[in-house]
C-alpha cells in the first residue's frame, strides 16, 4: 500500500556563483548553479540554472543556460532553453537560440535570434496543409 521512499537522496541545492564587478576570467566555467556576472569573462559558460548579466557585467563568447537576464553586454553565441529577458541597458550581438524572448524597450538587441521549437511547428502546419490540398 506505501511505498518505500528513498531517504538517503540528498536534495539538490543551487548554489550562486559571482563574477564580481572589476575581474576578469578568460577560460570555461561549467556549474550546476546559477551565475552572476558583473565583471568580464571571455570564454565558455556553462550551466543548468541562470545566468545574470549585470549592468558593468560583459560576456564574449559561448553561453548555454537554462534561463538568462541581461543588463550588460553579450556577444556571441547563447543558448537558452526556456527564457531570455533582455533588459533595457542590455547590449546583445552575434547567434541567439531561445525557448521564449523578452525584450524591454531600449535594449540594443543585434542577433540572428531563433527560438526552439518553431521549426518543428512550421514544419508540421506546412504537412498539414500540403495534405488538405492533395485531398
Amino acid at each position: 500500500m506505501f511505498s518505500k521512499e528513498n531517504k538517503t537522496a540528498k536534495p539538490i541545492t543551487m548554489e550562486r556563483n559571482i563574477l564580481a564587478k572589476n575581474t576578469t576570467l578568460v577560460g570555461d566555467l561549467s556549474s550546476e548553479g546559477d551565475f552572476r556576472i558583473d565583471g568580464t569573462l571571455e570564454g565558455m559558460l556553462t550551466t543548468k540554472g541562470r545566468v545574470i548579466i549585470g549592468q558593468d557585467g560583459v560576456i564574449k563568447g559561448t553561453v548555454d543556460c537554462e534561463n538568462a537576464d541581461i543588463e550588460g553586454k553579450f556577444s556571441g553565441d547563447l543558448k537558452v532553453n526556456t527564457m531570455l529577458t533582455v533588459k533595457a541597458t542590455a547590449t546583445i550581438s552575434g547567434d541567439v537560440v531561445i525557448g521564449k524572448l523578452s525584450v524591454e524597450p531600449g535594449a540594443s538587441f543585434n542577433a540572428t535570434c531563433s527560438m526552439k521549437g518553431a521549426i518543428k511547428e512550421l514544419n508540421h502546419n506546412e504537412q498539414t496543409s500540403a495534405a488538405e490540398k492533395t485531398a
